[in-house]
This record gives structure tokens, C-alpha cells and sequence, in this order.
């Protein structure tokens, strides 16, 4: 099953980055095929019908192919003011954009439709990110995706990961690979048949 894993994050330190990238770890080690993505390396401008007008960016357009292509998706969010930060909603608003010169993409839905998401979050804070889940689940239901029930909300994550970005604790670990192992079950039993 290919499984597509990244952070609403590009700060360098962030606790979502390194939440992601453990992530990745332990999705390959249950034999899932992953695709890790830093969202830093994608030219994604804000969000702007008149900039769209002029033509879909092409890192827009590879971000839309990638989302396609993995039927499983994994995003780790963190908490802005109580909420998913504007890089998960600029990078989700163009995925869903219609480009109205490309036949194949004329479907703004294509890239997000079926897809099975994951949601986890790490905040320093004791609720580690909770609210932002339940702010983005909203959005990814109107997206067409099915969201996995089983989510994470990594608190304390500040002393969370070793030197070498593992994570710590037990407990955290048991509840990621929860989610991995949710994600990738759904996504088996819900793949269109070919």
C-alpha cells in the first residue's frame, strides 16, 4: 500500500516535522510503501484565483499528482491559535483546484476523492495539537476523504524524540502505529478493484 506521510509544517525544529519523519519509520517497518514529503520543497504561492487564472503552478500540479497516486495519506498538523495552520489549508485548496485547461484535471476532487487520512499532531502543550485535528477533520470530509477514527495528539513533545528523531515513549509509539495500522487497513478495503 502506498502511503503518503507529511507535516503542516516547514519550520525547521518543528515537533510535526520530526512526528512525520518517525512516522515514515515505523510505516516502513509495517511494510507500507512511503512517500515522505517536506511541503518546503514545493513553490506552493498562496492561494489566488487571479494567480490560477494565469496558470496552475507546476509544483501545484506534482503535489496533485503525488496525492493522487497514494491511496493512503498520513498528515501531521500543528496547532495555530487552536486550529491547523494556513500551510495545510493553502496546500489543501490548491490540490482541490480544478484546472480547467487540463481535461484530466478538470475534477477538483480527484487528487483528495477516496483517499483514507490519518491525522496525528505534536504540540509542547499537554493537549498536543487535539484542536487542530478536530478543526481539519471538517475540511478533509468535504474533500472527499474518509478519515480514519484512530488519531494521536503527541503532547509534551518537546521530550518526545531521541537525538536520532525516534520517539520516546511506549505509549506514543503504540498509538502511532495505531493510526499507521488503521490508515492502511481502510485504505486496503476501500482501493477501487482494477
Amino acid at each position: 500500500m502506498k502511503l503518503l506521510i507529511f507535516a503542516g509544517s516547514t519550520r525547521q525544529l518543528s515537533f510535526n516535522r520530526r512526528l512525520a519523519h518517525a512516522t515514515a519509520a515505523l510505516a516502513r517497518e509495517r511494510g507500507a510503501e512511503v512517500t515522505h514529503i517536506e511541503l518546503a520543497d514545493f513553490d506552493i504561492p498562496m492561494y489566488n484565483a487571479d494567480l490560477e487564472a494565469r496558470g496552475t503552478p507546476p509544483d501545484v500540479m506534482r503535489l496533485k499528482r503525488l496525492m493522487f497516486e497514494h491511496p493512503a495519506w498520513i498528515i501531521c498538523t500543528p496547532e495555530y491559535n487552536a486550529s491547523y495552520p494556513a500551510l495545510v489549508k493553502n496546500t489543501l485548496d490548491w490540490v482541490s483546484s480544478p484546472v480547467k485547461s487540463d481535461p484530466d484535471w478538470t475534477d477538483g476532487f480527484k487528487a483528495t476523492r477516496g483517499k483514507v487520512v490519518g491525522v496525528l499532531s505534536a504540540s509542547p502543550g499537554a493537549l498536543g495539537g487535539l484542536r487542530s485535528q478536530s478543526h481539519l477533520a471538517p475540511l478533509l470530509l468535504n474533500l472527499m476523504c474518509w478519515l480514519a477514527p484512530q488519531n494521536f495528539a503527541l503532547g509534551r513533545a518537546g521530550d518526545a524524540f531521541d537525538a536520532d528523531g525516534r520517539l520516546l515513549n511506549d505509549f506514543a509509539v503504540k498509538n502511532v502505529q495505531a493510526v499507521i495500522d488503521q490508515v492502511l487497513w481502510a485504505a486496503e478495503r476501500l482501493a477501487p478493484a482494477t
